[in-house]
């Protein structure tokens, strides 16, 4: 699917994915932000108020409006401008404290470099966010780059095996990916210590038509 087909999804109802926000982000997530140490982005400059985030491919912002309210400073990217305008409705209702502390940006997350965002940032997620092979290799260690000394990337998605043992999700067998997959594109950099993988692992979903399978992989950065 491509962006207009993405505005158009957005278009035809509130929320396409609700509100509350994907539990297992919250279960790996919640609390990172009192223990994520905050580093300057040059030696120059002065650390942060806030841990910073970055959400790749956004949606509507369920993540990221959960992460503003939990003390995260938000940069939320996705290519459809439908979904950015649906995040910042969504954020509109929320203290002014809240949704100053997201940036919402219309814009490729496979060319981060044209999109200006250079980070570093605190937590990184990627969210069910399906890509050919190669493009997906190319983008999780873009994002590993961009992690500040003992940041965290977080790539959740459907796994191979939800086609034939679970339910829903894309039937495309070409961007779906297991926790191996993800582990080998981490592979150089993890060879040269500049990742950790910490978790590598299927997750179950529950959802109204039985179990779905995601595939779960947490890295972090260690600290200089």
């Amino acid at each position: 699917m491509d962006a207009a087909d993405w505005d158009e999804r957005y278009a035809q109802t509130e929320l396409v994915w609700g509100a509350p926000p994907n539990n297992t982000v919250v279960e790996h997530v919640y609390g990172l932000e009192r223990r994520a140490p905050l580093q300057a982005a040059t030696p120059e400059g002065d650390a942060p108020e806030f841990p910073r985030a970055l959400d790749l491919a956004c949606g509507e912002g369920r993540n990221a409006l959960w992460l503003a309210t939990h003390g995260w400073q938000v940069h939320a990217v996705d290519y459809s401008q439908v979904g950015i305008d649906k995040g910042r409705t969504v954020a509109s209702r929320l203290s002014r404290s809240v949704r100053n502390r997201i940036t919402w940006q219309c814009a490729d997350v496979t060319d981060l470099d044209e999109a200006g965002i250079t980070g570093p940032f605190e937590l990184v997620l990627m969210v069910f966010l399906h890509l050919p092979a190669e493009q997906r290799r190319a983008l999780v260690r873009t994002a590993a780059g961009l992690l500040a000394p003992e940041g965290t990337l977080l790539v959740l998605g459907h796994d191979t095996t939800n086609i034939t043992d679970g339910c829903g999700g894309p039937q495309d067998p070409a961007i779906l990916f297991t926790p191996d997959d993800i582990v080998a594109d981490l592979g150089p950099l993890a060879a040269a210590s500049e990742v950790r993988v910490r978790i590598a692992d299927r997750v179950y979903r529950p959802t109204e038509t039985g179990d779905a399978i995601d595939a779960l992989v947490i890295a972090t950065r260690p600290a200089e």
